[in-house]
Protein backbone atom coordinates (compact mmCIF):
# COMPACT_ATOMS: atom_id res chain seq x y z
CA UNK A 1 0.00 0.00 0.00
CA UNK A 2 1.37 3.41 -0.95
CA UNK A 3 0.92 6.24 1.50
CA UNK A 4 0.61 9.67 -0.19
CA UNK A 5 2.16 11.43 2.80
CA UNK A 6 5.18 9.13 2.79
CA UNK A 7 5.52 9.59 -0.96
CA UNK A 8 5.45 13.38 -0.57
CA UNK A 9 8.12 13.28 2.16
CA UNK A 10 10.31 11.06 -0.03
CA UNK A 11 9.84 13.40 -2.99
CA UNK A 12 10.98 16.46 -1.03
CA UNK A 13 13.83 14.53 0.59
CA UNK A 14 15.08 13.48 -2.85
CA UNK A 15 14.81 17.04 -4.17
CA UNK A 16 16.79 18.30 -1.18
CA UNK A 17 19.43 15.60 -1.69
CA UNK A 18 19.78 16.48 -5.38
CA UNK A 19 20.05 20.20 -4.56
CA UNK A 20 23.30 19.42 -2.70
CA UNK A 21 24.49 16.71 -5.05
CA UNK A 22 24.20 14.07 -2.35
CA UNK A 23 26.82 15.84 -0.19
CA UNK A 24 25.79 14.75 3.30
CA UNK A 25 27.79 17.46 5.08
CA UNK A 26 26.11 20.17 2.97
CA UNK A 27 22.67 18.64 3.50
CA UNK A 28 23.17 18.55 7.28
CA UNK A 29 24.51 22.12 7.34
CA UNK A 30 21.44 23.30 5.42
CA UNK A 31 19.07 21.45 7.75
CA UNK A 32 20.82 22.96 10.78
CA UNK A 33 20.43 26.46 9.33
CA UNK A 34 16.71 25.84 8.68
CA UNK A 35 16.35 24.52 12.23
CA UNK A 36 18.10 27.58 13.68
CA UNK A 37 16.03 29.98 11.57
CA UNK A 38 12.80 28.36 12.79
CA UNK A 39 13.22 29.94 16.20
CA UNK A 40 12.07 26.78 17.97
CA UNK A 41 13.98 25.64 21.03
CA UNK A 42 16.13 22.59 20.33
CA UNK A 43 16.18 20.11 23.21
CA UNK A 44 19.04 17.66 23.43
CA UNK A 45 18.66 15.01 26.10
CA UNK A 46 21.63 13.04 27.39
CA UNK A 47 21.97 9.51 26.07
CA UNK A 48 20.53 6.82 28.27
CA UNK A 49 22.91 4.18 29.50
CA UNK A 50 21.84 0.71 28.38
CA UNK A 51 23.12 -2.27 30.29
CA UNK A 52 24.52 -5.12 28.17
CA UNK A 53 21.59 -7.41 29.04
CA UNK A 54 18.93 -4.86 28.08
CA UNK A 55 17.53 -3.49 24.85
CA UNK A 56 16.94 0.20 24.20
CA UNK A 57 13.38 -0.22 25.47
CA UNK A 58 14.60 -1.50 28.82
CA UNK A 59 13.36 -5.05 28.31
CA UNK A 60 15.87 -7.80 29.00
CA UNK A 61 16.95 -9.82 25.97
CA UNK A 62 16.00 -13.46 25.91
CA UNK A 63 18.88 -15.87 25.84
CA UNK A 64 18.85 -18.73 23.40
CA UNK A 65 19.06 -22.18 24.88
CA UNK A 66 21.25 -24.43 22.79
Amino acid sequence: MRDPIVEEVRKYRMEHTQKFGGNLAAICADLRSVQEASGHEVVRLPAKRVEPNETAGGVAKRRRVQ
